[in-house]
Parts: C-alpha cells; structure tokens; sequence
C-alpha cells in the first residue's frame, strides 16, 4: 500500500491551453485495459527532456532523442505501458517509427514530431500493430485518467497541478503525470514522467530548466538502486500564458517558473517513492555540512541504497549502527568520523564516534513506528547539502518482482 499517497480527482488537476489529453486500449499486455496515451500540442510549443543513462537504453528512448532536434518542433507525446520496447534491437527501433509515423498520419504532422515512450517487460518485441489499431480509437481524457493509463506496477495513479504568477502580469498553469514503483534510481529510474506548461520559453533555456529541475527531483529518489532502460522525464511549454518569452536564465521569471516546476515535479518524485513497490514508509535522508554537494549525495545514496538499512525500517528496528556503517563505506576521503552527528527524527543518536549520551532505545524505537522518518547527518566538513527520498524494503517487494511477467 502506498504511504500517504491518493490519487487525485479531475477537478484536483488543470487543463493546460495547448494540450490535449487521449488515452486509447491496445491490448498490449492486458484485454480490455488503458494501455495507450497521446498528448497533442499546440505548434508553437517547446520541449525539454531528459532520459536515462542506462547504456541499454530502450528503443523509443533513442527515437525521442533524436526527434528532439527536429527543427520543426514536437506535436505529440504517445506513451504505451505492457511493454518496454527495451533490448528489441533495430527492430524496436524501427517500431518505435512506426508508432511515430502513425500518430503523425493522425493527427496532421511529421513523424519526426512525434516523441515515443514505453514502459513494462523488457526484451520483448513491441505488438505494433496493435497499438497503431488502437490509435484511432483513443478517446478525450482528463489528466487523472492519463496517469492511471502509463501505470504498470504502481498502485496508485501520480498526479499533480500547480498554478503561479510568473514575471508581473500573467499566471502560469502546470499539470504533471508520473509512473514508477521499481527499478527506481538516480539518473534515472524506470519512471516516465510529463509536466505540460503553458509558460513562453525558448527551447534551449527550457532545456537547462528541465535538467536543473530533474536534479532536485527524479534524480534525487530511489527505491532499489536499479536504473532502468526507459526513463524518461519531458517538460512541455505551449506559450499560450500571454507572456513574452523566457530567453535567458538571467530573466527574473526563469528562477520563479523553476521554483513552480520544481514543486510539481517533486511532489511527482516523491509520490514514486511512496509508491515504491512493497513500501510502507518513506524516508528522508538529509545530509548537511558536506565539503560539496556530490559529496553529500554520496553520503545520502549511500543509506538510501543499504539494504540492512531498508530492512530495519521496514522492521522498525532501531538497528542504528546499519546508518553509521552505511555512512563510513560512502566512500568519503580524509574522513574524520569522529565529526559526524547523525539524527534519526529529532533524536540525537551519534555523536563524537559513537552513541550519543541523550540518546534512548524507547526514543528510537518510537520514530521508526513512525510511517514518515527522517534522517539527518551532519559531517561537519563544508557547507553544502542534499536531499534523498527513498522508502523501505518488504517481503512484497520480493514478491511483486518474482512474478512481474505473470
């Protein structure tokens, strides 16, 4: 069951001028099932996007990236869940075309304007034809509809909206759609996600925010440590806003349409890990007082990645020595251990290389029945952070992968 996490309603999310929203049934792992979503934009829209860096990167992953610098722009997003189009070869790829060419005959563009993602079993050959019969069947949708439909492990649909003013006189509405339970690690998981914006930005500023934005986000959850072939995050702005465009990340309203995106993305992030398959907490990692950023992540990865961690917080075990373990083999050079504080919610429970004297077993043990806990470090060594979110490891988690093909 997903901690703290429900799916939201269609009045919860704004429609964004400038998309439109179609899911479709395609049959393509399960009869009688939406399977299949299409996005249609406008033609004056840019795109942003980021994909995984897994080097067995799936077909349509390497479709999306070189349609992307087409200099005609994109004018739809089509997305098929049951499978993942992933160690398919040049066939794949040249079914991930295919599906291209199809939604472009559809809807009235190039297939060089269309961006393909899959999500679902790996190594197994695309059924095309089924998905490009189903295309011209697919039906209007609303937002929430199209967040159940590129689901495939997940047990609750992710969803989010957010609506702010940018610059002085114009307001800009956002609208997120995300997918993932498992094989979820940093750059990136096997998530698929869409954020559609009716902000003004040139394609290469949108570009750079998108990256900024998964960075903070995405890229900053894991579930098991796997990355996957398929991930892929995309932000869509229609310019339909009435603003003028966003052209440098000097422009003021750059860092206020980030803090905007940022926000809805996040949420997105974070309800992955509640999500995360068999989990039943979600735990934040902070780690502060690094000499740099990368060194604070390490730090964080590090707890985040311990199965012996996982396992205690899904027991509630106060096994507290499994974080300090996890935090002396992070890999850290000229590392004084004898610095670093370490909290476990607002418990003290390390300090000057061992246990901290205020520290109790009642108090641990009280915070790791908690579903929500938070661990803190501080290295003491500089003055950078960063933030982890990740969640436990369950019996179920076992069992939803041993029988993910049935």
């Amino acid at each position: 069951m997903a901690v703290n996490l429900k799916e939201k309603y269609a009045a919860e999310l704004l429609t964004v001028d400038g998309a439109q929203v179609f899911i479709g049934q395609a049959g393509v792992k399960k009869a009688a099932h939406d399977d299949l979503t299409l996005i249609v934009l406008n033609t004056d829209n840019t795109v942003g996007a980021v994909f995984t860096q897994n080097r067995f990167c799936a077909a349509p992953v390497h479709i999306a990236k070189e349609h992307l610098s087409n200099e005609n722009g994109i004018r739809a997003l089509v997305i098929n869940t049951g499978n993942a189009n992933a160690g398919t070869g040049l066939k794949g790829r040249e079914d991930a075309v295919t599906v291209c060419r199809a939604v472009a005959k559809q809807i009235g563009c190039e297939p060089e304007q269309v961006l393909p993602f899959s999500t679902g079993v790996i190594l197994e050959p695309l059924p095309t034809a089924k998905i490009v019969s189903a295309l011209p069947n697919v039906k209007p949708a609303h937002w929430n509809d199209a967040a159940r439909a590129i689901m495939t492990t997940d047990t609750v649909p992710k969803s989010a909206s957010r609506e702010g003013r940018i610059g002085n006189n114009h307001t800009v509405r956002a609208t997120g759609i995300a997918k993932g339970a498992g094989m979820i690690c940093p750059n990136m998981a096997t998530m698929l996600g869409f954020i559609v914006c009716d902000a003004n930005v040139s394609q290469p500023v949108l570009q750079m925010l998108t990256q900024e934005i998964a960075d903070l986000s995405f890229n900053a959850i894991t579930v098991d440590g796997d990355t996957s072939t398929n991930d892929s995050f995309v932000i869509v702005a229609t310019g339909k806003c009435g603003q003028n465009e966003i052209d440098n990340i000097a422009d003021p309203r750059y860092d206020q349409l980030k803090e905007l995106l940022g926000s809805l993305a996040l949420e997105l992030a974070q309800a992955i890990v509640r999500d995360g398959e068999g989990a039943t907490k979600f735990i934040t990692i902070h780690v502060e007082n690094a000499a740099s950023r990368e060194e604070a992540r390490k730090v964080a990865y590090s707890i985040a990645h311990s199965p012996l961690v996982k396992t205690a917080f899904f027991a509630s075990d106060p096994n507290l020595g499994r974080l300090l373990a996890a935090i002396g083999y992070s890999g850290l050079e000229n590392f004084d251990t004898d610095k670093v504080r370490l909290w476990l919610g607002s418990a003290l429970v390390a300090e000057h290389g061992g246990r901290a004297e205020s520290y109790t077993e009642e108090a641990g043990q009280m915070i790791m029945n908690q579903d929500e806990i938070t661990v803190r470090v501080d290295l003491q060594r500089g003055g950078e952070q960063a933030t982890v979110y990740t969640c436990d490891l369950s019996h179920d988690y076992v069992s939803i992968n041993a029988d993910y093909r049935s």
